[in-house]
């Protein structure tokens, strides 16, 4: 058996398309177009790759745009400041905090003082705390794991009743994919460095999601046959047939995974596409809200 790949750039090109012509008829309604706000700290060329994709993709869907760019020398106050100039701007709805910080910056004070309302990244404590109460709805849930809930739902796979195994407890993607995941009706199990037996737990899901930052480490042995696979992880690993002389890689080993999976995403063009997608949906939503 070869696994159905789930393309996550096809589907969120799909759904970006939606958004722009969303845009459209909220410019023509109100005047002016959502806005995105981005406070980047640091010298991660990772994060300032993923800044300049997020820029993109606002022109693509005709967001207006703004970027707080500071170095990795930035103090506490530089860093909060930047966000509450967002929190003030009534050209912005949304805002995000590029993580990680600088070693020196207390991630959790800059996180608090984004305004809830335009928490579109969904990290706030608050909008974590509802995403993990039964009955509750938070405003926005993080862009990350509201990708791989769409995947599995643009795939078909069902949720209600399935074993899910999370690899990874990260706030980011690991704790808040797995809340959902229970929201869903699903029964999860979350994984991690200190979990014993990890392949035999593995084996018993439906679902399994993959965040743990480690280059290929779940190998098809570990997988139920027909198993639904979202692979969260982006490994670069030394590659020198390749030009650049290295590549990406999943935390799982597409290659074996891929003669078991019933379904699963590559690496790239799988979940990441559907994060900055997702960032631009909670964007939208947030813009809605604010002139409602």
């Amino acid at each position: 058996m070869v696994a159905r790949i789930i393309d996550g750039k096809l589907v969120a090109d799909r759904i970006q398309d939606e958004i722009a012509s969303e845009v459209q008829q909220f410019v023509q309604q109100h005047g002016y177009p959502p806005g995105l706000g981005v406070v980047l700290a640091g010298d991660n060329p990772a994060s300032a790759q993923y800044v300049r994709m997020k820029r993109r993709a606002c022109e693509r869907v005709g967001f207006y745009s703004l970027a707080h760019t500071m170095t990795v020398s930035s103090t506490q106050a530089e860093v909060e400041d930047a966000v509450q100039a967002f929190n003030d701007d009534p050209r912005i709805h949304g805002i995000l905090v590029q993580l990680p910080l600088p070693k020196q910056i207390q991630e959790e004070p800059v996180l608090q003082r984004v305004s809830l309302d335009k928490d579109v990244d969904g990290f706030h404590p608050i909008n974590v705390g509802l995403l993990g109460m039964k009955g509750r709805e938070p405003l926005f849930t993080p862009a990350t794991p509201t990708g791989c809930m769409v995947l599995l739902r643009e795939a078909g796979v069902t949720l209600e009743g399935a074993n899910a195994v999370v690899i990874g407890r990260s706030n980011i993607v690991g704790l808040p994919v797995a809340l959902m995941l229970m929201k869903a009706n699903a029964t999860v199990t979350v994984c991690h460095s200190r979990t014993k037996n990890m392949a035999e737990i593995v084996r018993q899901a439906d679902i399994v999601i993959a965040a743990i930052g480690q280059p290929e480490y779940v190998k098809g042995s570990w997988l139920k046959p027909g198993a639904a696979v979202i692979d969260v992880g982006t490994n670069r690993i030394d590659d020198l047939s390749t030009d650049k002389g290295y590549r990406f890689v999943g935390d799982v080993e597409f290659s074996s995974a891929v003669e078991v999976a019933g379904a699963i995403t590559k690496v790239p063009g799988g979940v990441g596409p559907m994060t900055i997608t997702m960032l631009l949906q909670n964007t939208m939503k947030a813009a809605r809200r604010k002139v409602v």
